[in-house]
C-alpha cells in the first residue's frame, strides 16, 4: 500500500495554451460550467488543448453533498437557466467536435430531477451538431422511471450514470441518497427503455477498497448489462473531503482493466488519471459504437433476408 506524497506517475501539467484560453472564454462568455473546472479534473489541460470539455448543465451548485467531489453543495432553489440548452449548443457547434460529454449536478429540487432541462440540451445539441456523438453523465432521479425516460426518449449515444466506489464504503463517500442499488438499477432501467443506448459507469478507487470488492462492482455493473467502464484514482480535492487511503499502483489499474475485460465491457478505461469523462477513451468508445452498430445492422439485414418469403 503507497500512501503519503503524491507519486510521480500522479504529476500533472497546469492548464495552458491558445486552444485552453479560448475555450476558458467561450464558456464564460455564455455563462456555462465545465466539470472539468469545477472538479479540478487532472486532465484539463489534456482535454482542452485538444479541443475537448466536459459541460455541466444546471449550474455549478449541487443540491447534494458527496464527500469526494469539489462542486459546491447546497440549495439551488429550483432555479436553472432557460438559455442553457441554446448556449450549450452553440458553444460546441464552434469546437468541431465528434463526442461530447454532458454532465450535471443532482438538482433534488427541481420536480423532475432536471431530466427536461437534459433532454432539451441533448435534442439541440444533436439538431445543430449532426453526426455528434453525445455521451450524457445523469443524476439518478432518486429513482424515478419517468424522469429518466426522459433523457432516454431525447436518444443521446451513451448515457453514464456513476456507481463512484464499491458497496461497502458507497455510505463513506457518497450523499445519503446517493445509493449503490439505487444506482445500478438506473443504468439497468436505460436498457429496459432503449437496447440502442450504450450505457457507462466509473468507480474510483484509492479510498480503501480491496480488489474483491472493486471486481464485485464490476460483476454488478455487468449484470447491470453496462457496456462501458472507467476507473481512476481518487484525488482529495481539498482538506474538507475524505482522505486518499492509497495510491494504486500503474501495475493494479493494469490488472483492473483486464479483469473487467474479462467479463464483458466493450471497453475499459484504467489508468491513475482516468475520469469519468476522459478524452482518451472516447476515440475507443466511438470505435465501439460504429463498430458494434455495424454488427447491428449486419444482423437486422440477414434476419430480414431470412424472413423472406422464397416460394
Amino acid at each position: 500500500m503507497l500512501t503519503g506524497p503524491k507519486p510521480e506517475w500522479l504529476t500533472i501539467s497546469p492548464p495552458k495554451g491558445e486552444r485552453y484560453e479560448d475555450l476558458k472564454a467561450l464558456f464564460q462568455n455564455l455563462n456555462l460550467h465545465t466539470v472539468c473546472e469545477e472538479a479540478h479534473c487532472p486532465n484539463v489541460h489534456e482535454c482542452w488543448g485538444g479541443g475537448t470539455a466536459t459541460l455541466m448543465l444546471m449550474g455549478d451548485v449541487c443540491s447534494r453533498a458527496c464527500r469526494f467531489c469539489m462542486v459546491t453543495p447546497g440549495k439551488p432553489r429550483g432555479v436553472l437557466d432557460e438559455l442553457e440548452p441554446e448556449n450549450v449548443a452553440f458553444a460546441l457547434s464552434q469546437m468541431g467536435l465528434t463526442y461530447v460529454v454532458l454532465t450535471s449536478v443532482d438538482r433534488d429540487d427541481i420536480a423532475d430531477g432536471g431530466a427536461s432541462h437534459i433532454a432539451r440540451t441533448i435534442r439541440l445539441v444533436k439538431e445543430k451538431n449532426p453526426g455528434m456523438l453525445v455521451e450524457v453523465l445523469i443524476p439518478d432521479f432518486q429513482g424515478d422511471l419517468a424522469d429518466l425516460k426522459l433523457v432516454v426518449d431525447a436518444r443521446p449515444d451513451v448515457i453514464a450514470h456513476n456507481i463512484e466506489t464499491t458497496m461497502s464504503l458507497t455510505r463513506t463517500v457518497r450523499d445519503p441518497r446517493a445509493q449503490y442499488w439505487q444506482s445500478l438499477s438506473v443504468l439497468r432501467n436505460v436498457k429496459k427503455l432503449s437496447g440502442h443506448i450504450y450505457t457507462k459507469s466509473s468507480i474510483m478507487v484509492g479510498l480503501g477498497e480491496t480488489e474483491e470488492e472493486v471486481v464485485q462492482a464490476m460483476a454488478h455493473l455487468r449484470q447491470a448489462d453496462v457496456d462501458f467502464l472507467t476507473v481512476g484514482q481518487y484525488l482529495r480535492p481539498s482538506p474538507r473531503h475524505l482522505k486518499v487511503a492509497e495510491y494504486v499502483r500503474p501495475g493494479q489499474f493494469d490488472r483492473y482493466r483486464a479483469l473487467g475485460e474479462r467479463l464483458g465491457f466493450l471497453y475499459v478505461a484504467s489508468g491513475p488519471l482516468v475520469r469519468s469523462s476522459y478524452r482518451a477513451g472516447e476515440f475507443f468508445i466511438r470505435t465501439a459504437i460504429e463498430s458494434d452498430g455495424k454488427r447491428r445492422q449486419s444482423y437486422m439485414t440477414a434476419s430480414s433476408e431470412s424472413h423472406i418469403d422464397r416460394s
